[in-house]
């Protein structure tokens, strides 16, 4: 009987070691798990921040690439002051479920095109004066003022003699003083 016994104090002892050892390497093994834990809650936490600044620079891609097409098509259309026109349509114009954009008036959505070509014919305002001059011209404005105003553009060019390009400046010099007088 006694080799029975022998046996089962062997397994005692050798269990009792892999029950040390295993008592030794857990607070390790958990330490390991909880730092590859945080690693992984870290990556996490960048991947959702990477996500939210994808779409908010999808956002405002789509943003100006909206805001130069409407801007372009103003444009297109003849508006003089398109950075006034634009704000003012701006919010009637959207991007559909297909990613076209559309405007949104009192009949439903129609294209920007014609949604812009309606509104410039509603507000002419926007278009570039047909007259030039107007009721605040005055002649002083409209002719030269004497004086050495004998400049013709088509003279100007490379190679011109000294005293040609020194009255060319003069006469520059004197429309620009003039023009910033307000004459």
């Amino acid at each position: 009987m006694e080799e029975p016994e022998v046996q089962a104090i062997v397994r005692s002892a050798i269990q009792e070691f892999v029950n040390q050892e295993q008592a030794k390497n857990e607070p390790a093994v958990k330490a390991e798990l909880q730092e590859e834990r945080k690693r992984r809650e870290q990556l996490e936490r960048r991947l959702n921040e990477l996500v939210e600044e994808n779409a908010r620079s999808r956002k405002v891609a789509e943003e100006a690439e909206r805001s130069s097409a409407v801007r372009a098509e103003l444009q297109r259309l003849g508006v003089a002051k398109v950075d006034l026109a634009f704000k003012a349509v701006q919010d009637g114009i959207v991007r559909a479920q297909d990613g076209r954009l559309m405007a949104r008036s009192d009949t439903g959505e129609i294209s920007v095109k014609e949604y812009l070509t309606a509104f410039v014919k509603e507000n002419p305002e926007f278009l570039p004066a047909r007259i030039s001059g107007g009721t605040g011209m005055t002649a002083a404005s409209k002719a030269p003022a004497g004086g050495g105003g004998s400049i013709d553009v088509e003279r100007i060019r490379p190679g011109m003699s000294a005293d040609e390009m020194q009255r060319v400046r003069e006469e520059i010099v004197r429309v620009a003083s003039q023009t910033l007088r307000g004459f």
